[in-house]
């Protein structure tokens, strides 16, 4: 019984990547990519939302 290997979409280059354990960059198909997406996040280039702390509309309290 052989199991079908998924394969992935590198988030750098878009090429395509053996989910697979000898696959040693995964999700990135190489040391390269794996470097340019740790830089594009430690340059601040990605960043992830936050959370409002006040609702939308309202003005943010001062301190």
């Amino acid at each position: 019984m052989s199991e079908s290997v998924r394969i992935v979409a590198c988030p750098t280059c878009k090429a395509e990547v053996r989910w697979e354990p000898q696959s040693r960059y995964r999700p990135f198909c190489s040391e390269r990519c794996r470097l340019i997406d740790l830089g594009q996040w430690a340059s601040e280039s990605y960043r992830v939302p936050a959370e409002e702390d006040h609702p939308p509309g309202e003005t943010p309290p001062t301190h």
